[in-house]
């Protein structure tokens, strides 16, 4: 008699399947596009039979759907992690970008998927997007108004517009990537974008950095009024001049002479 498999061994065995489809899909997604990809193009690039793909995914937008829940769980996760975590407001701004630049490393086909095909194009408009976006904006949120409390974010920024800067700074630094603008195998530009954008955005909401940016507007242009008005007597003649030649004139006005 031939040995029957298991319970625990047929569901590894039905999870990797899953697994491996779902990965095809992913690069066929990257590949060709969300109206690009068919069925038989992810069957093939899993190298199973097209049947089988509908055993797992009733159509290819349940396929986008799985990639986005997969994808993203993953990053709110991560995100959350930091958010939550303690320390500085300047640390956690840039171990966030990192988890999100780390993501575009390790797997950018993926996040180009989740950019293009899910994010911004027609097709991901039966996925969440709302809800799910909004839930990672309001959970960084929260981490700055905790600095706010504290005193490291300036007073006059908002908590929910910086969460929202902060990820669409992220997220057009990817894009850039993503669509070929830079270059993804270069590991240094990768680091100098993720840079950039943590820099760019702690500029303009930290408390230090505003006030040291504002000093130097407020003190110039006071320098040179004063310094106009305090020069006449000494150091401006030709001013000076036509007011004592007026006084001279009336002197040799005498006429008695002739």
């Amino acid at each position: 008699m031939g040995q029957q498999k298991t319970a625990p061994e047929n569901g590894t065995r039905e999870s990797e399947r899953r697994r491996t489809i779902l990965r095809a899909a992913i690069d066929v997604f990257a590949r060709k596009g969300y109206h690009g990809c068919r069925i038989a193009d992810v069957a093939k690039e899993a190298g199973v039979a097209y049947g089988l793909v509908y055993h797992y995914f009733k159509n290819k937008d349940e396929l986008l759907e799985t990639v986005f829940e997969t994808g993203w769980s993953g990053f709110i996760a991560r995100a959350r992690a930091v958010a939550e975590s303690e320390g500085p407001l300047v640390e956690k701004v840039r171990r966030i970008a990192d988890v999100a630049f780390d993501a575009y490393r390790v797997d950018p086909r993926a996040v180009k998927v989740l950019i293009l095909e899910i994010a911004r194009s027609p097709a991901g408009a039966r996925i969440n997007r709302q809800t799910a976006f909004v839930d990672v904006i309001r959970l960084s949120a929260q981490m700055f108004t905790r600095a706010k409390e504290s005193g490291e974010l300036r007073p006059d920024v908002d908590p929910l517009l910086a969460s929202a800067l902060l990820f669409g700074s992220i997220e057009m630094g990817l894009t850039a990537f993503v669509v070929g603008l830079a270059d993804a195998r270069d590991t240094a530009m990768l680091e100098r974008a993720k840079a950039q954008i943590a820099d760019s955005f702690l500029h303009g909401v930290l408390l230090s950095s505003a006030s040291s940016k504002s000093e130097p507007a407020k003190h110039e242009p006071a320098k040179h009024e004063p310094a106009k008005h305090e020069l006449p007597r000494g150091e401006e003649p030709q001013d000076a001049a036509p007011p004592k030649r007026e006084k001279a004139a009336p002197k040799s006005r005498t006429p008695k002479r002739g």
